[in-house]
């Protein structure tokens, strides 16, 4: 936290609330008390270039210095509608009186310094990240179309807006009717939000049982909008003409329209844009939607799963805008040192994200591993959805490394088996492309989604099995259409990443390994 003793920090204790004449320098508040310098830039950076930063971490504030007041008035606007979300926490900002930020040399400095550099590195040339795509040449676009099938409700640019705002900022909408159907066009700032955002939506109801979006890259990569109303809107325009004569529309009143389609999800509107994952807990979840209507529990009302893959846009929006191999590996920290860890318990638990190449649990530094992914794409996905999630009691940090791959111990070096390369192994998950596990990707929850349970198989069994570890199991059901699958839902986020890990690939005899994941659903 800062020194208050130098005379240029006290000056910064915070603004006096002003009526708000534009500046450059925001004046963020309501930060999380363990908030990075890279979460706050990214809050800034759809909306043009950060140029400075400086936080009071001690007072949970930071202010933000944009490279024009145009930009700082954009993002200034824009959030007084859509209000951010940083891991749970609302956020609030107001131009600050300060016109630009002189900053010191003391170690708080020097790191927000390190943070904005790594940033400015992908920022070619004042050019924002909007106009770089984030998967370098011919990556995915940051523009989606969406099309909304079996409508039987109508579907506003508002709902999408707040539907895929759970990803990243979006920053563009345009709604049309094209063969009879109601179609979308709908910007993100950059391809791995648009890409995090096709992955965890594509083929859900925005309704319980109707209104199914199909989602597809476009191959327009920027949208051009002219008028801000209902069927049209630029959110980094705010000053754009309704061009029809109707005033604009409300955030607020169209959020409490949402309320009237049976089995709407409820979720607070926006919750989630920018929001980092919090520890995710499925009883949040099982409240979201309109009560009795379980079909409408789609991914989209779990504010886990918005917040995680938020994180994963901001965190490959921040300083890694290739998804090259390069980033595949990811350092994992503050494992519990007394837990006698294993490659293998890594190697089944980051699996459910994507497909494990290797683990090296560090020799002389326990409670850090290195954990390769296949790709990019798969490292930011595990981190996002693992972060702080505890295991064995402790939480798991989790960074992207430099390392660009995991050093396998040369010939004749044993390493007590810490390091373990499973690049052949037969239990990856996502080997397949067009695997349906890549729809079936969820944060860590309390409920258990299993399958290929052999036919002699019987509750009982499945419940003492998963209760030998000493983890309490709250209910269990198979599914009616298939006996093969069932849902066991455990005491806790931890327990059940527990037996995951214990019981994926489990033998359970005639020649079935049980198959174990995380579930959206509760019983």
């Amino acid at each position: 936290s800062l020194h208050s003793t130098t005379p240029y920090q006290n000056k910064f204790k915070g603004d006096i609330r002003s009526p708000g004449i534009p500046s450059r320098v925001i004046h963020v508040r309501k930060l999380p008390s363990d908030i990075t310098e890279a979460e706050v830039i990214s809050l800034g950076l759809p909306f043009g270039k950060v140029t400075n930063l400086l936080m009071l971490k001690g007072k949970n504030q930071a202010f933000l210095e944009m490279n024009s007041e145009e930009a700082a008035q954009t993002m200034v606007s824009y959030y007084s509608s859509v209000t951010p979300v940083v891991r749970n926490h609302p956020v609030y900002m107001q131009f600050s009186n300060h016109k630009e930020l002189k900053t010191d040399n003391s170690p708080n400095q020097v790191r927000a310094q390190a943070a904005l550099q790594a940033v400015n590195a992908v920022q070619t040339g004042g050019m924002t990240i909007a106009g770089i795509d984030a998967t370098g040449m011919g990556g995915p676009s940051p523009v989606l179309r969406v099309i909304v099938e079996n409508l039987l409700y109508p579907v506003t640019l508002d709902v999408l807006h707040q539907i895929f705002s759970k990803f990243g900022t979006v920053l563009k909408v345009i709604t049309f009717t094209k063969n009879n159907q109601f179609q979308a066009l709908l910007q993100y700032a950059d391809g791995l939000t648009s890409q995090h955002a096709k992955l965890a939506l594509d083929g859900q109801n925005i309704y319980n049982a109707c209104c199914t979006l199909r989602i597809s890259f476009s191959k327009l990569t920027s949208l051009n909008v002219k008028y801000n109303n209902d069927k049209s809107r630029d959110y980094t325009r705010p000053d754009l003409p309704t061009g029809d004569g109707q005033p604009p529309l409300e955030h607020q009143a169209m959020a409490a329209a949402f309320g009237k389609a049976p089995g709407i999800i409820s979720a607070s509107p926006f919750a989630g844009a920018h929001a980092f994952p919090p520890a995710f807990a499925i009883q949040q979840a099982a409240g979201l939607a309109m009560p009795g209507v379980p079909g409408a529990l789609a991914s989209l009302a779990i504010p886990g799963a918005a917040a995680a893959a938020a994180a994963a846009a901001a965190a490959g929006r921040l300083a890694f805008p290739t998804l090259s191999a390069g980033h595949c590996v990811m350092l994992v920290s503050n494992l519990n040192p007394e837990v006698r860890l294993t490659p293998q318990c890594l190697f089944i638990l980051f699996g459910v994200y994507g497909d494990v190449i290797r683990v090296k649990i560090l020799f002389n530094k326990k409670e850090n591993a290195l954990v390769q992914m296949s790709d990019g794409t798969q490292a930011q996905l595990a981190m996002s959805h693992l972060n702080g999630q505890k295991l064995h009691g402790k939480p798991m940090r989790i960074t992207l490394s430099k390392h660009t791959n995991v050093q396998l111990p040369r010939e004749g070096h044993e390493d007590q088996g810490l390091t373990k390369d499973y690049s052949n192994s037969p239990l990856h998950r996502f080997k397949k492309p067009g695997s349906k596990n890549y729809s079936n990707i969820f944060p860590p929850s309390a409920t258990l989604h299993l399958s290929n349970i052999p036919p002699s198989v019987v509750e009982e069994d499945l419940k003492m099995l998963f209760a030998s570890t000493g983890a309490i199991v709250k209910g269990f059901k198979f599914f009616q259409k298939d006996r093969k699958m069932a849902l066991i839902q455990m005491g806790s986020v931890e327990e059940a990443i527990q037996c995951l890990i214990e019981f994926h690939n489990h033998d359970l005899g005639e020649n079935h390994h049980l198959r174990v994941s995380f579930s959206k659903s509760t019983i």
